[in-house]
């Protein structure tokens, strides 16, 4: 069985930039451990924007710019990059919430071999239960799971929230305290 680990926006911005939270800052540590013991393919998501981010249908809703390509708050957080470092990474570049393309990406690396998939990442309620549910759409008979130790959410109420959508869809949560 081959097994892929979706990392999702991990980035700067996210983790103590513009839309950094603490509980973002608090997963990071987690998140290195299970990057570093991690056997499998690595597929990184990053949330991208352009300039006329405030233009854009999302940033009418979420007017504050984060993200734009090629920034500091576009990069993947430090201790984050430093895991990866000398792993085979695929990288997933988005411009919104969930990746249509990681379905395809995966079933080209993939083949016909069985396989499952465990996400984590940020923000919980927007891009990884967005992923985790295009990833279940595509894959209904694989084993998709999500780390709730390795996730946080724009408040603690909507990753709880998420993770409880997620699990009522039959996408599997571990390592929830």
């Amino acid at each position: 069985m081959n097994k892929y680990l979706v990392v999702v926006d991990m980035q700067n911005d996210f983790v103590d930039g513009t839309l950094g939270t603490p509980e973002a800052q608090a997963i990071i540590k987690n998140s290195a451990r299970k990057i570093a013991d991690f056997d499998g393919s690595i597929l990184v998501t990053f949330d991208t924007h352009q300039e006329n981010y405030l233009e854009t249908a999302e940033g009418k809703k979420l007017p504050v710019k984060h993200c734009i390509y090629q920034t500091d708050g576009w990069k993947l957080n430090e201790t984050i990059l430093n895991q990866l470092a000398g792993k085979e990474v695929i990288k997933v570049i988005k411009n919104t919430f969930g990746s249509v393309d990681l379905p395809q990406i995966i079933n080209e690396k993939n083949g016909s071999e069985d396989l499952s998939i465990e996400l984590m990442g940020l923000c919980t309620d927007i891009c990884v239960i967005s992923n985790a549910l295009i990833l279940k759409a595509n894959f209904p008979e694989s084993k998709i799971t999500v780390d709730a130790s390795c996730c946080a959410g724009v408040t603690p109420e909507l990753h709880k929230n998420a993770l409880q959508v997620m699990r009522s869809c039959q996408i599997d949560v571990i390592n929830e305290n």
